[in-house]
């Protein structure tokens, strides 16, 4: 069996109560809900949260949580993979036993059901041999990268590649803060290498919300989506 896990505990920083903050007139976490329902791949779909608050508003979203987060789990340096592997110990409690998850970000509001469709048939595909993790190309290469010194001046990293075309450099891709595929095996026992099968997200859906800006970059990048379908 499928579950989608969506880790949202209550105690963000920068943005307060960010998994729950108005975006385009819904609730943040409503948006990742909704593909989750809308990919129509899942067994269950389960909200890991330490918030009460947080726990109504999925449950007014049609997703009651089955049990709330123990607190030991839910400060902002707890790593994500104990926290799945805690909800499939409590899941096989109660005698629900999932063979795969998707780790499924509440601050990922651009996904759809067909981007989960999509990264589940790759995994599954692959053999599920290893995690599959949505990735984005860097808007610029990361040859280019500057570091600005304490005199506020620039410092390349790369100094060497800095006349080099763009076109002439390998591209490199980054986290998007999506959704990540796993066996169950592979959250209790993780493979250390950092070894995933990636799976490309198109820049402009690949908004992962951290702060304010964020925020507004994603709700500009959600209604020009929603203006360009209903055109």
């Amino acid at each position: 069996m499928l579950l989608a896990i969506l880790p949202a505990r209550g105690g963000s920083e920068r943005i307060k109560n960010k998994n729950i903050v108005d975006f385009c007139g819904q609730p943040l976490i409503h948006y990742s809900l909704k593909a989750a329902r809308d990919a129509g791949i899942f067994d269950d779909i389960h909200v890991s949260t330490d918030s009460p608050a947080i726990a109504e508003v999925a449950a007014r979203e049609g997703f009651p949580v089955a049990f709330l987060r123990t607190p030991d789990l839910a400060d902002s340096r707890t790593p994500l993979l104990p926290v799945l592997a805690w909800v499939l110990a409590e899941y096989e409690k109660r005698g629900r036993v999932y063979s795969a998850v998707c780790q499924l970000m509440p601050t990922a509001p651009l996904i759809s059901g067909e981007d989960l469709r999509a990264g589940h048939e790759a995994f599954v595909r692959h053999g599920m041999a290893h995690p599959l993790i949505a990735m984005s190309p860097f808007p610029a290469p990361v040859d280019w990268a500057m570091e600005i010194n304490h005199q506020g001046r620039t410092v390349a990293r790369e100094p060497d590649k800095l006349m080099l075309r763009s076109q002439d450099l390998k591209p490199c891709f980054y986290d998007s803060g999506a959704f990540v595929f796993y066996t169950a095996a592979q959250i209790r026992n993780p493979d250390t290498s950092g070894t995933y099968l990636a799976h490309p997200i198109p820049k402009a859906r690949s908004v992962d919300i951290d702060d304010a800006e964020d925020l507004e970059m994603a709700e500009i990048l959600y209604r020009g989506w929603q203006a360009r379908q209903a055109g």
